[in-house]
């Protein structure tokens, strides 16, 4: 099993270029489904999620072409409405497929996902809102069976603004008949590039963006070419790694309302930050100070995707910090690792308190999640000495080379 080893100490400097959303690309590959013909997405980032996307869809019996961050989609000749266990089981995502198919097939059978150990994500709101759409749902045997005739148009009220329900509504939606509404929607940027990726296929959707989604249903989809939005959370993840160093970092394409929230707390640690054109540039502050209260949020509130990362950052500052984690009840278990190179936190329930140290130890450390592995990295390349991370698997799922990416900016980092 690889592992990245960190010789930390290095300021990161210089200016780097990233790739599409892992958040975003992944229901619109779901999405190709209902089209049934070719889709050209360009800006994919190269991740093992969406190469699990690409064995699903080959196995149904799709072409696939995956080059330069270009990815080539014919759903035309699929044919089997079967998602088998070993692939759902490497990726919780995978759950976003079952929107498409619902769409498409009368019959679609998915096992349940699987994905990093950060909490429960029950899939309820999903199943119930399908179910409301009209179709008849059984759960055996860890597999969800579902099977409709025709898809009908609803009111859907989501007890919760679930980023995964309001997409798979909406995929769903695309071939009911009649109008769809969602209530509670999700308002996050991925939601809004599902909802102009599918209408760019002759869709009607309007309102992503906003707590109300509507979905008009249409018989036929055709053709499309479209490109991904910039990773919020990518972006979030490279400026708290230039941050912790005492570094300086430009980072080119980006939206920047989509990352205010991580900005303003940026700002807020003490960071010099602007923007160029689509570029930010991050210049970080000779001392880190605290930050009061985090608090995770739906968008556009504070990404839990990012909390991780901003609580190794205050591990380093110049007092105590107080992080709240509202989405993932096990999204602190990365922490036991920090302790391990000699961060001081203590959590209490579902908050963090941080309390800003001196120095960061290396140490032989091991990722159990995505964000928590970014969380490592991020440790490592401030702390002193080396640090060997194991269980980077998780990190490939959402960032595309990440040791190439720092090493590009001057860290001393290499997969082994």
């Amino acid at each position: 099993m690889d592992k990245f080893i960190v010789h930390g100490g290095n300021k990161l400097k210089g200016e780097i270029n990233l790739k599409g959303a892992k958040n975003a690309v992944l229901p619109i590959v779901a999405a190709t489904i209902l089209n049934e013909g070719e889709s050209i997405i360009h800006n994919v980032p190269n991740i093992a999620d969406v190469n699990v996307m690409i064995d699903i869809l080959r196995h149904v019996g799709c072409f696939v072409k995956f080059e330069d961050g270009t990815l080539i989609i014919d759903t035309k000749n699929m044919h089997i409405s079967e998602i088998p266990e070993d692939f759902v089981r490497r990726m919780r995502s995978s759950i976003i497929l079952l929107g498409a198919m619902v769409g498409r097939f009368e019959h679609t059978k998915i096992s349940y996902p699987g994905g990093c150990e950060i909490g429960l994500r029950p899939i309820d709101l999903h199943l119930k809102s399908l179910s409301s759409m009209g179709v008849r749902i059984q759960e055996r045997h860890g597999y969800i069976n579902c099977k409709r005739e025709t898809l009908k148009g609803v009111e859907i009220q989501l007890d919760f603004p679930s980023v995964g329900a309001t997409e798979n509504i909406m995929l769903a939606g695309v071939r009911c008949k009649g109008i769809t509404k969602i209530y509670n929607a999700a308002k996050e940027p991925e939601i809004i590039d599902l909802q102009n990726f599918l209408n760019c296929m002759g869709a009607k959707i309007k309102g992503a963006g906003t707590s109300y989604i509507e979905i008009e249903g249409v018989s036929k989809l055709h053709n499309v070419e479209y490109s991904i939005i910039p990773d919020r959370i990518a972006i979030g993840t490279y400026l708290t790694a230039a941050a912790i160093t005492k570094g300086e970092v430009t980072i080119n394409n980006v939206v920047p309302e989509h990352i205010q929230s991580i900005v303003s707390k940026l700002k807020e640690v003490g960071c010099d930050i602007r923007y160029i054109g689509n570029s930010i540039k991050l210049i970080a502050p000779k001392v880190l100070n605290p930050i009061e209260n985090i608090r995770t949020l739906p968008y556009p509130g504070f990404p839990t995707d990012m909390q991780a990362q901003i609580t190794a950052l205050m591990t380093l500052s110049s007092g105590t910090s107080l992080i709240e984690e509202n989405i993932f009840e096990n999204r602190f278990k990365y922490c036991n690792e920090l302790m391990r190179m000699g961060a001081n936190i203590t959590i209490c329930g579902k908050t963090a308190i941080v309390k800003g140290v001196e120095s960061l130890t290396g140490a032989k450390v091991n990722s159990e999640d995505l964000r928590g592995g970014a969380a490592l990295v991020i440790a490592a390349l401030s702390a002193n000495g080396y640090s060997e991370i194991y269980g980077i698997q998780h990190i490939d799922r959402g960032y595309e080379n990440m040791e190439k990416v720092l090493s590009s900016l001057g860290a001393n980092i290499v997969r082994a």
